[in-house]
């Protein structure tokens, strides 16, 4: 039977998380707003609307949420020719596919910046889909880009398992029903991880590749 092995990108195989904050941090300052580089990490993973809402408020002027957004953006793209992936994320994927899996990522990018991630991870051959950010209404941590991606995988719930790097991936992956693997690259802690659904953590993709035999995606 056919397996899927579900990836985030962002911070799980590429090392991007506090490029995002620096960014974020930067087009909040420039907007006026101070908000905490420690509280904009932990806000990393969500999608752009639900991170503003998440760390500005309900009572923000959301008017300003789209240029928020688009500084952004043009700050992130800056990066784009030079995002490094994480140690052996590109053979982990090689390996997963040579062993059978269906490879799908499942991330809140899109676009250029999702073509920037893909250009970095150099490992096109070995990934069968990706569930973007304008493929789902909703993103993390609802269940629809993993579930979108089960669906391009062709592959239920229980056949699947779902590597992710911050509590939103683990929150998703929970609640679309897949087993949850954390690794600690992103920067969120082992027990944050745990206490949102992962069933084990990682330090990074080249730890799951060693210890590969023994993990959920054996």
């Amino acid at each position: 039977m056919e397996r899927a092995a579900v990836f985030d990108v962002d911070g799980t195989l590429v090392d991007t998380n506090h490029l995002h904050v620096t960014t974020w941090w930067e087009a909040f300052r420039q907007a006026g707003h101070r908000v905490p580089m420690h509280a904009v990490h932990r806000a990393v993973g969500l999608g752009s609307d639900d991170l503003i809402a998440h760390l500005l408020g309900e009572d923000r002027d959301k008017d300003a949420d789209a240029a928020l957004s688009a500084a952004h953006k043009a700050l992130y793209g800056q990066y784009f020719d030079r995002l490094p992936p994480m140690a052996d994320a590109g053979a982990l994927l090689r390996r997963l596919h040579g062993d059978g899996w269906t490879v799908v990522l499942a991330t809140s990018a899109s676009g250029a910046e999702l073509s920037a991630l893909r250009r970095a991870l150099d490992a096109d051959e070995a990934i069968t889909a990706t569930a973007s950010a304008d493929d789902v209404a909703e993103g993390k941590p609802a269940p629809e880009p993993v579930e979108h991606a089960l669906e391009l995988a062709g592959v239920p719930a229980g056949r699947a398992v779902f590597v992710g790097d911050t509590v939103w991936d683990m929150r998703a992956g929970r609640r679309a029903g897949v087993r949850c693997v954390g690794v600690l690259c992103g920067g969120i802690p082992r027990a944050d991880l745990v206490e949102a659904g992962a069933e084990m953590v990682y330090d990074d993709p080249a730890g799951l590749l060693a210890a590969l035999e023994e993990s959920p995606l054996a």
